[in-house]
């Protein structure tokens, strides 16, 4: 009866429980987790017993400092965090810290609720059932934690050495991101084939009336042959068949009728709903998740209460109470009659790897809630969501939609061309009637009215076999296979619950990872691996086969679910798989970055070598090397370069530039000839010395001369401009007179040079360096203004520009 503490994570959820409670309870947010693993290398040490080595973030200090402070004259502390485990890791964190603290006295009574709805009833019910932490659910998250941290700790430093400038993802990641570049392999390797299909449209040789009854009808068999999709794969052939369809007589052989029952959707859980929310709202998987999220925490309705408006949107669950259940029938048959609503209510189960059942499907909070009611409450974005959410639920108790179809066989006097002609119809609209309901249509495009399907349904039914048919038209058309289609984050995200990957609540952060990392990129909703991400997939599948198996990750969502139940012992679990996992390290730091690139570029050939000129290896500029591909010596470019270097600094093509802005030595900068954009010829400098402008993966740049074996010829970028169109000849012979020797140092009497780079000008004085404002014109600059620039505070000791 004394003063409680509750504990929620977040601000929103605090605010709207504490209305609830009133004033016996103080309800305060954890923002999440109060600590984490510490961001470095021995943070997990297997060695001992896999013991972890937690941190505080500066931030989370100031929440515990709150909580710590209201248990001072408080007799219960709850924690409620998400019913989930990381919501019981969080629980279990705050006791671990406040215990470490001294703020847990003797007499403090310490109870962890869960509810999965924030609504008053649900808050208050669950406050009767009070239980200990989880300790089953903690050791989970601990051995999943721990896994994904011993294998980002250890692959991402050999990554760094094998393959510079890319990064490891994770257990989950890796194996997304091995789907996506798979994907990408298929497509790279697929060959269309040719086919042909010939449609008829056809005509009531007897008009009863004179509405239109023309239909179409589909070539299924020819010369009594049925036909497959490759039956027809020339134009010639194509041809030859419409001549002899065209001179046949027709007449309907056979009809069928039949009635399909298409049953309602499931209702959602998370996956299904990151789904449906990209594929009809066009949301990424982390906008749905944001979005959701402030739908779950509560929001303040236009009488002032405030509730939130959905169930625990991180779930894998089908479940919905018998409570919510009823209330959902009662307003199918208050709104669309008893003849929609469910004879009885349906029960729906998952049927992909690794479901877990613990938790209610997302559903409005309360059904009565509709979509139109909440149109000036909510912004565009959350209503479109609800809208989705509270559709799905109401049609997931209504009963299937009743389809009429008929199939209509058409053919010659001896059966032995035939076409078909199919069409369907809406008998009852059952669990369907919700998505034509005006209330709905806050969140979706109203469907067409079915007028057309109706026609068509109406003209075959009017058929009666052996009614001679008139041939109106015939139309062939030519059809290539499609290789498979790219990812979207919806497709993704069902592939990877199809495999049982990941988990439901992690798909979300899996994709923004990937995007993160630049190895996938997003456009038109569609997945693209980087050149970057194929490379990490195809060194992890070939050096850390488990990291990137399909079924071993999912086989691990299994064993750390058993682990969650009690099954298996996680300390045990770990140590099975770090032994594996230790020496697949231990292997790979043996592999030279030679074999690397040689891995690679056996992998990607036909990517790598496809666009040089007639698909040739051999170096153009030495004439003796063989183009290869290889790893920047700077540490973070990879190029297509000639295999002679340092003799031949021939680059044909650059995949990643380097970062590194040396510009300062000529001698070590390679000289490129890059295939990103065509030479354009400026003009002449003398009779046989062509001015040529390029760009290569540095810049624009120009050249004087073509490239010729053995005397590279001479270049310089052009600064500040990146359209090629607005440089001229004049421009460029201005800059082919660079380095200019402004004079002689009065110190040491080495010469004071004006020089031209990529991001502008500088002077240069042996090792020292001095950059020229971009306001200041290059012909102004005189030898006094270049020994002030020199002199100035904007040189460092080593000859680089400081930064200020």
């Amino acid at each position: 009866m004394g003063k409680s503490v509750m504990v929620v994570e977040s601000a929103t959820k605090a605010k709207v429980i504490q209305r609830y409670l009133g004033d016996l309870y103080e309800v305060l947010p954890s923002y999440g987790h109060v600590r984490d693993l510490a961001a470095r290398s021995g943070s997990v040490r297997p060695d001992d017993d896999f013991s972890m080595v937690w941190e505080v973030p500066p931030s989370a200090w100031t929440q515990l400092k709150s909580i710590n402070l209201a248990l001072s004259g408080a007799e219960n502390l709850i924690i409620a965090s998400d019913p989930d485990r990381e919501g019981e890791a969080i629980a279990w964190h705050i006791i671990e810290m406040l215990h470490q603290q001294g703020a847990l006295r003797d007499n403090v009574f310490l109870a962890r609720v869960v509810f999965h709805e924030i609504t008053e009833q649900s808050i208050k019910t669950a406050l009767q059932a009070p239980r200990e932490i989880d300790v089953n659910l903690v050791h989970a998250y601990l051995a999943r934690r721990a896994l994904d941290y011993l294998i980002g700790f250890n692959i991402s430093p050999l990554l760094w050495r094998k393959l510079p400038g890319c990064q490891s993802a994770g257990r989950v990641q890796s194996a997304a991101l091995s789907l996506i570049c798979d994907r990408e392999m298929e497509i790279d390797q697929f060959k269309p084939k040719e086919y042909w299909t010939m449609e008829a449209k056809f005509d009531r040789k007897e008009r009863i009336s004179n509405k239109d009854v023309t239909f179409r009808g589909r070539l299924t068999h020819f010369d009594s042959n049925k036909l497959t999709q490759f039956s027809i794969t020339s134009d010639g052939e194509a041809r030859d068949i419409e001549g002899k369809v065209n001179s046949a007589e027709f007449q309907v052989i056979s009809m069928k009728k039949n009635k399909v029952r298409s049953n309602p959707p499931t209702p959602y859980i998370t996956s299904t709903l990151q789904q449906d929310a990209g594929n009809k709202l066009k949301f990424s998987a982390s906008q749905t998740m944001k979005i959701a999220q402030k739908l779950y925490e509560g929001v303040e309705l236009s009488n002032g209460k405030a509730v939130g408006l959905i169930t625990y949107m991180r779930t894998d669950g089908f479940h919905i109470s018998d409570e919510a259940v009823a209330n959902i029938r009662s307003l199918i048959i208050e709104r669309y009659g008893q003849n929609f609503v469910a004879q009885s209510p349906p029960k729906y189960f998952k049927k992909v790897k690794n479901a877990q059942e613990a938790h209610e499907a997302i559903r409005p909070t309360d059904i009565r809630y509709l979509p139109s009611m909440l149109a000036g409450v909510l912004d565009e974005e959350s209503l479109k969501l609800y809208t989705l959410i509270w559709s799905r639920t109401v049609s997931c108790q209504m009963e299937p939609a009743i389809l009429e179809k008929i199939q209509v066989d058409i053919g010659n006097a001896d059966k032995s061309i035939m076409l078909r002609s199919a069409s369907s119809r809406v008998e009852f609209p059952g669990y369907q009637a919700v998505f034509t309901d005006i209330v709905t249509e806050a969140g979706q495009d109203r469907d067409s009215d079915g007028s057309d399907h109706d026609l068509a349904f109406e003209v075959l039914n009017s058929l009666k076999t052996e009614d001679l048919l008139h041939l109106v038209e015939t139309e062939v058309s030519q059809h290539h296979t499609q290789p498979p289609p790219r990812y979207s984050e919806a497709s993704l995200v069902k592939k990877l619950e199809e495999l049982g990957i990941g988990r439901p609540s992690t798909y979300a952060s899996t994709l923004r990872v990937l995007q993160d990392r630049k190895y996938v990129t997003v456009k038109s909703r569609v997945l693209s691996p980087e050149f970057r991400g194929r490379m990490v997939s195809a060194f992890l599948s070939h050096h850390f086969s488990e990291v990137t198996d399909y079924s071993f990750t999912a086989d691990m969502e299994t064993e750390l679910d058993n682990v969650s139940a009690g099954i298996t012992k996680w300390k045990g679990l770990l140590g099975d798989y770090w032994t594996r996992f230790k020496s697949y390290c231990e292997r790979t730091s043996n592999v030279h970055i030679h074999q690397v690139e040689k891995m690679l570029e056996k992998k990607f050939a036909d990517y790598l070598f496809g666009s040089l000129p007639d698909k040739s290896r051999e170096c153009p500029s030495c004439n003796e090397g063989t183009l290869i591909f290889k790893v920047s010596r700077f540490g973070a470019g990879y190029f297509i370069g000639c295999d002679q270097h340092p003799r031949c600094k021939y680059i044909a093509k650059t995949l990643y530039g380097n970062d590194d802005d040396d510009d300062d030595d000529e001698e070590d900068t390679p000289k490129q000839n890059t295939m990103i954009e065509e030479p354009k010829l400026l003009g002449f400098k003398s009779a046989n010395e062509k001015i040529l402008l390029k760009s290569g993966p540095y810049g624009i740049y120009v050249q004087l001369g073509e490239d010729r074996k053995g005397y590279p010829p001479k270049r310089r970028p052009v600064p500040y401009v990146k359209d090629m169109d607005s440089v001229t000849l004049e421009d460029a012979l201005v800059l082919l007179q660079y380095p200019l020797t402004l004079g002689k140092h009065p110190e040491d009497g080495h010469p004071v040079e004006l020089k031209v780079a990529k991001d502008g000008y500088s002077i240069r004085h042996g090792r020292e360096n001095a950059r020229v404002p971009k306001n200041m014109k290059p012909n102004g600059i005189t030898f006094e203004k270049a020994l002030k620039l020199l002199s100035g505070k904007n040189v460092s000791l080593s000859g680089r520009p400081k930064q200020t």
